[in-house]
């Protein structure tokens, strides 16, 4: 497969250097967004700036102003729930109080740390360590069957890493010790602040990063796990409980549950195969340490405001933000996190509204329509194949703007006012705890197919495979991505293109797997597949090993989101050539100018590192370069530096 040109490879890597001169013929990305990119500037609370972020950053503005509003006139909020999302705003901007309690609040969680002086101990509470959500060498959740979406399982998972991935701990990997570093610094100067003289601290967290050690080499990186597929890994309750005898599952489990469950799954089975070597009476020291510091850490933010800045610091390293948030920002987050679909509810019924929601559905169905067409007409699959995948289109369920109604767990979501004697740690103790409690009690409750994947208030769009259903919240739907103001063909190099790409996730190389009731089975010919996987295998190809910000991209990794970029830009190319005013100029120009981006260079490293999206500069620039519409609307030849050969250009949808 043959390589991008350098000219590509500089413009794709955010180099504005050549902006002045930069042609689109040369560099499609850098010729709409360089002069842009000369005067964007990164706010200091954040990793980047551009497309995305833009609108996330007016979206936020705007809802900092409404919640000023709404505390100072409670009564302009008639909804129940958003009137708590109001309370904990206002809890989480009381910092006088906070800083005057210092770390009381967090004596609860200290005492429950103390109270596991062995593994015997932790065995004997974990039931109610699983309940409180204490750290632990392994994390639990429920989730819709893969293979039978119609029913919950429970999935046992790793625990996380302290660094963001498994590569970062490679000795070659400079960055990863830095961060290491920071990290240490951190967590010590965090136990000093909570009583722990310097060799105290310091000898709890090397332990902390000793257990951490432990955990490395039985987990997955980033691009292991970019194939989710993979985690679905079905065992026998009775033999998870023999595999790992050390950890009284069988216990827990039941008294969580009350029953024992007849199947459970382990998303990493080579880790759970190895964890009663990590749960040695040798390793319980470093167990311990690791608890302590990963708890002390978890509390921090909804303390004091300088353990609020400092517990932030590694967090910050890793995106290279230069400072926290401010106190308005960090309150509405707070709130948000806890109460987002009724914020984005709010959002969209005030900002979006139904007659926008239903003209998107409508360009969603045409999107369907068209991706149903070039099913048909596909010369690489056999109609047994074609029919089944029109079958999916048919059934996707289309979730635009916000949800008409919240999911009964928000009513259950009550917030403790500091004059009822409430703490901001408090609140976030007792709220995660009802939300964990809720999500462990649909085991025994069908799966519910109308639950939205994404809140109204945010900047992004979804495909789940698992339910077969696309979220566009309301937030995405504004321009450069969607606007009356903008021609039909600006929309489809916009909406249309991340319409379409949903539609795509489909047919990735994940969701492809999974059939029209979202349960992973295999619909397709074994020559179809065959043929599916050649042409992803040069998706990979293409992007892998492009030079980027200091590093390569990993094309294994961010490969789904290549083929659902592929074919979501195919697809929307060929609606946008239907219409009467098409402007194919207009179409790939907004298409660069929604993937404009500037990042920190930490920021860079840590999404080339896990992230399954190529970098934005390059998901303008070589996917335009695989669509032969493109060559033909700006005239590029092969002396142009978008010039890609036609033998070489990936079109899979």
């Amino acid at each position: 497969m043959k390589k991008l040109n350098q000219a590509t490879v500089r413009g794709g890597a955010g180099d504005t250097t050549a902006a002045e001169s930069a042609r689109i013929q040369d560099n499609l990305y850098l010729a709409i967004n360089g002069e842009w990119a000369k005067t964007a500037v990164i706010p200091g609370d954040q990793p980047r700036t551009g497309g995305f972020s833009d609108l996330a950053d007016e979206l936020e503005k705007q809802m900092l102003a409404d919640f000023a509003g709404f505390r100072e006139d409670p009564s302009q909020v008639t909804d129940p729930i958003l009137a708590e999302a109001v309370k904990l705003n206002e809890l989480a901007l009381a910092f006088e109080d906070r800083d005057q309690a210092g770390v009381a609040a967090a004596q609860p969680v200290l005492d429950e740390v103390a109270g596991v002086t062995s593994w015997a101990d932790f065995n004997h509470q974990l039931a109610t360590l699983i309940k409180d959500g204490v750290a632990k060498p392994f994390s639990l959740s429920v989730e819709p069957d893969m293979k039978n979406t119609d029913v919950n399982l429970i999935y046992l998972d790793v625990p996380g890493l302290i660094l963001p991935d498994k590569t970062y701990y490679a000795e070659d990997n400079e960055n990863g010790a830095q961060l290491l570093a920071v990290w240490t610094k951190m967590a010590e100067d965090v136990l000093a602040k909570f009583g722990y003289n310097a060799e105290a601290a310091a000898k709890e967290v090397a332990q902390a990063k000793q257990f951490d050690a432990l955990i490395v080499p039985l987990v997955k990186n980033s691009e292991e796990l970019a194939d989710y597929t993979k985690q679905y890994n079905p065992y026998a309750f009775a033999d998870v409980v023999k595999l790992v005898p050390d950890v009284d599952f069988a216990g827990a489990i039941t008294s969580v549950f009350g029953k024992a469950p007849e199947k459970v799954v382990l998303t990493q089975p080579h880790y759970f195969e190895n964890l009663s070597q990590l749960v040695s009476e040798a390793n319980f020291p470093l167990y311990h340490s690791w608890l302590l510091v990963n708890m002390i850490l978890s509390t921090t933010s909804a303390l004091t405001d300088e353990l609020r800045i400092l517990g932030g610091t590694y967090g910050r390293a890793i995106g290279g933000q230069k400072e926290a948030s401010s106190h308005e920002k960090f309150a509405y987050r707070t709130a948000n996190g806890y109460f987002d679909d009724a914020v984005g509810k709010y959002y969209g019924e005030k900002y979006f509204g139904d007659a926008a929601r239903q003209d998107v559905a409508q360009m969603i169905h045409k999107m369907i329509d068209v991706y149903k067409a070039r099913l048909a007409d596909n010369t690489w699959l056999s109609q047994a194949t074609k029919e089944k995948a029109i079958v999916k289109l048919n059934t996707i369920k289309i979730k635009v703007g916000y949800p008409d109604k919240l999911q009964p767990i928000y009513a259950q979501l009550k917030v403790k006012t500091a004059a009822d004697g409430g703490t901001l740690l408090g609140n976030i103790l007792s709220l995660n705890q009802v939300v964990r409690a809720y999500s462990f009690a649909k085991l025994d409750q069908p799966v519910d197919r109308s639950r939205w994947a994404m809140p109204g208030n945010l900047v992004n769009a979804c495909y789940d495979p698992s339910f077969n259903d696309i979220t566009f919240p309301a937030a995405i739907l504004q321009a450069p991505f969607y606007s009356l103001k903008q021609s039909s063909s600006e929309n489809y190099g916009g909406i249309g293109a991340v319409i379409a790409h949903e539609i795509s996730h489909a047919f990735d190389n994940n969701g492809a797997k999974f059939d029209e009731k979202g349960n992973m089975t295999n619909w397709w010919t074994d020559a179809d597949y065959a043929a599916f996987e050649k042409r992803t295998q040069a998706m990979i190809n293409e992007f892998d090993g492009i030079p980027y910000s200091g590093a390569q991209v990993n094309g294994k990794l961010v490969i789904s989101e290549n083929v659902a970029d592929g074919g979501g830009l195919s697809c929307a190319l060929q609606a946008a050539k239907s219409e009467a005013d098409v402007d194919l100029p207009a179409f790939f120009t907004n298409w660069a100018r929604v993937w404009r981006l500037k990042a920190t260079a930490a920021f860079n490293q840590l999404l080339l590192a896990i992230d399954v999206h190529a970098p934005g500069p390059l998901r303008a620039n070589v996917q335009a370069q695989n669509m032969d519409d493109f060559y033909t609307a700006f005239n590029v030849t092969e002396k142009d530096g978008m010039w890609l050969a036609p033998e070489d250009r990936v079109n899979i949808w």
